[in-house]
């Protein structure tokens, strides 16, 4: 008996020894980086270890408490303050600074009017009250008042219309209702778009004024205990936020395509597209209950409902509403600090990261949570270069004035440096508002492999496994019954694709430079957003207390920085690519077809009411409006395209694991073809009605503003039923797709 025991014993310890064995194995051959080499893999590795070790949640905490100290929009002065703080912390930590400042229209408000007239007149306060629990929120001759900036100078008066969302399918259930906006003030949800798209739908559909108002279901009491009790959304809050009509062109409107530096020349502003036409004014929902209970008519549709306890009806309203804004149209100085940590071996080729560093108002959270974390990267990087480690390429911190009215300070640096970054930038890697949770990750497909890699080297400080283990967990938590099993074991992150909203966009879909955009949240959700409580106290209390995810940030973007700096052969995949950009042709085809079949089924309920109203004149004729017929288009040159994508990106996907040992001649100019490849997903004419966004594969939707139109040309021109212009984008797409398939293929013929 005890023989056998022993035998077991030696039998299980032999089992664990080989298993032990195999795991290292494993682990030694996962290990090694996308882009190195085994030598230089274990050497960068160890780099990260110390990286890691230098990252300090006490040094974020005390940068934003100083950034975040006051308020800090484009023109204040603590806004230059900041800049000069940040520009001489990286000084102290070795890099080349400068401070770029550009010269910007930046409108502020001079007078704000709101009042509900007749016989129960109301007046808007349109203020938030300072919160003994929030120190910095008394700050009032310093903050900048609640509005929208890029809204139209207006004096109006005219009954008022509830518009859901204000986006277009809610004009289409209108219509149905019967209900008119033409010569009315329309009154909005903020959410279900980008707050612009709101008063430009409604302009286009004739609405004289645009009030937009946070509703409790969305961004208050319905969510949870508002702020101070909680974190959500208090009955005074206000969204402040720009309303420029974004998908156009981002930017200084004056200066579309040039960097607005001092000398630069300017447009009329009565020439500026990107202006909104109509007066717009954000209000919180306590200064909204007299007006949505003012309305009358029809009750709202179910999906429209808000939590405010009453009924809400669509209107319009019996008594009338004037709105009343002017605005000081002034030009404003903005300031981007950056600095340059030069690289030994390959000093002209960038990668560049960013973060902006204005704010509505303090702006802790947004922009200042990514802030800071950008900045232990860059000191821990300081320490790390001073200590012996040796840059391949340089890296650019930069951290961006301007960002919230416009994307001002990103989009002029790259228009005024365009030349220069179309030959240097290998990638941009963007971060912006932070907090405890998951990582949401989103980007040039091609990095889609590297980000998993380095998602699973970075560890979730509140469960101890790796961010991408619990991204994957959260997929299948969140994901349909019906779709779990499918997800099962798959846990890859699929990297979403980028539209707008914050600073990738002039270095993605203007110049085709690579992109990244990083950042944690899900557990740190509350109703500061652009308010006046965004501030020191809200933030270590409800969203990051104790900086933790504000490391994790530091760890994933600083190794996304690091290992694209130092890798031999910059970490790529076409194949990724292909697959997703077929995925998105796929879904294009089958929305034609789609909208062929509902278009067949609308023909034939006319042609059943024609029918029934022929048998009996007496019945009311209520059919469908006839859209027009949905043609067939012509998809076979795109189909083409992607088939010899295909076959390109798989040959490069078996031949890139040899690419660390070409001769370094070969791998320089192999390196200058993947980050270059981005470059050729542009076409210099633009998009229809938008030149400014040359991507032909990501660029933010003209009717969704931060949500992403992917092949937008194709997608857009069949949704609003262009059918002439969907052709030509197709042949359009299929050149871009031919001239990216060269780019693979000459990759492929350096590593043969």
């Amino acid at each position: 008996m005890v023989a056998v025991q022993a035998h077991k014993l030696f039998f299980m310890k032999y089992c664990y020894v080989f298993i032990f064995l195999l795991m290292v194995s494993f682990v030694g051959q996962s290990q090694q980086l996308i882009g190195f080499s085994v030598e230089n893999t274990a050497r960068q590795l160890e780099w990260e270890k110390k990286f890691d070790a230098l990252l300090k949640p006490g040094d974020q905490a005390e940068w934003m408490k100083f950034l975040s100290s006051h308020p800090h929009h484009v023109g204040s002065p603590q806004g230059k303050k900041n800049a000069t703080y940040m520009a001489d912390l990286f000084r102290e930590w070795g890099y080349q600074v400068e401070i770029a400042e550009y010269q910007v229209l930046f409108p502020t408000p001079k007078e704000r009017l709101l009042e509900l007239l007749g016989p129960r007149p109301f007046k808007a306060a349109l203020k938030e009250p300072a919160l003994k629990a929030d120190m910095t929120s008394g700050q009032f001759n310093e903050q900048l008042p609640t509005y929208n900036a890029y809204s139209a100078d207006g004096d109006v008066t005219a009954q008022l219309v509830f518009v859901n969302r204000g986006i277009p399918a809610d004009y289409e259930e209108l219509e149905r209702m019967g209900v008119e906006v033409k010569g009315k003030i329309v009154i909005a949800k903020y959410g279900g778009s980008w707050r612009g798209i709101k008063p430009k739908v409604a302009a286009e559909h004739g609405a004289i004024g645009c009030i937009i108002y946070s509703d409790p279901e969305d961004d208050g009491y319905a969510q949870g205990d508002t702020y101070p009790e909680g974190s959500f959304r208090p009955a005074e809050g206000v969204q402040r936020g720009s309303v420029m009509d974004m998908p156009v062109y981002p930017g200084d409107p004056l200066t579309p395509g040039i960097g607005a530096t001092k000398d630069a020349k300017r447009l009329d502003r009565k020439d500026v597209m990107t202006i909104m036409k109509i007066p717009v004014l954000p209000i919180s929902y306590e200064d909204a209950i007299p007006l949505l209970q003012s309305l009358k008519g029809e009750v709202v549709p179910d999906g429209w409902r808000g939590s405010l306890p009453f009924t809400y009806h669509v209107g319009p309203s019996v008594d009338k509403v004037h709105l009343k804004l002017a605005f000081n149209w002034d030009i404003k100085p903005l300031y981007n600090v950056i600095a340059k940590m030069k690289g030994v071996e390959l000093p002209d080729e960038w990668v560049i990261r960013g973060n902006h560093h204005d704010a509505w108002v303090n702006g802790a959270a947004d922009p200042l949570s990514g802030m800071v974390a950008e900045l232990d990267e860059a000191k821990a990087i300081g320490i790390l270069v001073k200590n012996g480690m040796k840059l391949k390429r340089s890296i650019i911190f930069c951290a961006w004035d301007g960002e919230e009215p416009a994307l001002l300070g990103s989009t002029e640096w790259v228009e005024d440096h365009q030349v220069e970054l179309k030959k240097k930038a290998v990638a941009y890697i963007n971060t912006d508002g932070n907090s405890r949770g998951f990582l949401g990750a989103g980007g040039s497909h091609i990095f889609e492999p590297f980000i998993n890699q380095v998602a699973e080297a970075v560890t979730d400080p509140q469960t101890g496994v790796s961010i991408r283990e619990r991204r994957y967990a959260k997929t299948i938590v969140d994901a349909a019954p019906s779709a779990r099993a499918k997800l099962m074991g798959k846990k890859d992150i699929k990297l979403s694709a980028l539209g707008a909203g914050s600073d990738w966009g002039a270095f993605l879909q203007y110049l085709g430079i690579s992109s990244l955009n990083l950042g944690f949240g899900g557990e740190g959700r509350g109703g500061e957003y652009h308010s006046i409580y965004d501030s020191y106290d809200m933030f270590t209390r409800f969203k990051d207390p104790g900086f933790a995810y504000g490391v994790a940030l530091s760890e994933t973007a600083g190794r996304t920085v690091l290992r694209l700096a130092n890798a031999e052969v910059l970490p790529v995949d076409f194949n990724s690519f292909y697959n997703t950009v077929n995925d998105y042709v796929n879904e294009i085809m089958k929305m034609l077809e789609t909208m062929r079949t509902e278009e067949e089924e609308q023909q034939k309920m006319l042609e059943e009411k024609l029918y029934d109203l022929a048998k009996d004149p007496t019945k009311i004729l209520a059919a469908p409006k006839d859209k027009g017929a949905v043609p067939f288009l012509d998809f076979s040159k795109l189909e083409n395209a992607m088939v010899l994508l295909k076959q390109a990106s798989g040959d490069f996907k078996e031949t890139y694991k040899n690419a660390v040992n070409l001769p370094g001649e070969k791998r320089q100019e192999l390196n200058e073809i993947l980050y270059n490849a981005e470059r050729s997903l542009i076409r210099e004419k633009g998009l229809p009605r938008r030149e400014w966004y040359k991507h032909q594969i990501y660029a933010p939707g003209f009717y969704t503003g931060y949500g992403v139109k992917t092949i937008p040309g194709i997608r857009e021109a069949i949704e609003e039923r262009f059918w002439d212009e969907a052709q030509r984008n197709i042949y359009y797409v299929a050149e871009t797709i031919e001239n990216y398939t060269k780019q693979v293929l000459a990759a492929n013929a350096l590593l043969q």
